[in-house]
């Protein structure tokens, strides 16, 4: 970042590259649709070009982008009050990767893993659900933590809470998972 505040106009792409999949993982998680998470990724990226002056060598990169970000969730989802819908066609999600075989396909290939690939698309459509119903400072801690690997000092900073109270939310939002997934258990342990 240094080197792009100093004008290497390269050092983007080198940032763009290391950062753009954890933080598309990261946005995709919080609004569910791929054509949004696409923009807002976009804009988050447009916003670092603007205000690269504002960024502050002390701070770490990584929670400056993730401010950003979420942010742009929060201006979004004031916009749009979304209602995910899961589609056949809509891509299987493998580690924030949002391509790749649909289940559609997956079963016209006659692929063995059809009822692999079944359990596996149930028990992502539970967890989203599970996630949408989530107290949204409970769910933006489990993402950072989970999706994009923040540690809970750099949560804490994104978010501007204390350290304790980002492992508290982290702690419910595990909590609030385990109750909504509990009936899923057999399933899970189906694609172990």
């Amino acid at each position: 970042m240094l080197a792009f505040q100093q004008g290497e106009v390269a050092a983007f792409a080198t940032l763009l590259e290391r950062h753009r999949r954890p933080v598309f993982a990261f946005l995709l998680r919080q609004v569910g649709n791929r054509a949004a998470a696409e923009d807002l990724l976009q804009e988050t990226f447009l916003r670092l070009v603007h205000h690269a002056d504002s960024y502050r060598p002390e701070a770490k990169l990584t929670t400056w982008l993730y401010t950003i970000a979420r942010n742009l969730c929060a201006d979004h989802g004031r916009r749009n009050r979304l209602r995910l819908v899961t589609s056949l066609d809509q891509p299987l999600l493998r580690d924030g990767a949002a391509d790749g075989p649909t289940l559609g396909d997956a079963q016209t290939n006659g692929a063995p893993d059809v009822e692999r690939l079944a359990i596996s698309r149930e028990l992502g459509e539970r967890l989203q659900r599970a996630l949408e119903v989530m107290n949204p400072e409970q769910r933006e801690v489990f993402l950072l933590r989970e999706v994009s690997g923040l540690s809970f000092r750099e949560i804490a900073e994104v978010v501007a809470a204390p350290e304790n109270t980002v492992k508290s939310r982290m702690r419910y939002a595990l909590e609030h998972l385990r109750g909504e997934l509990e009936e899923y258990r057999d399933l899970a342990q189906a694609l172990a």
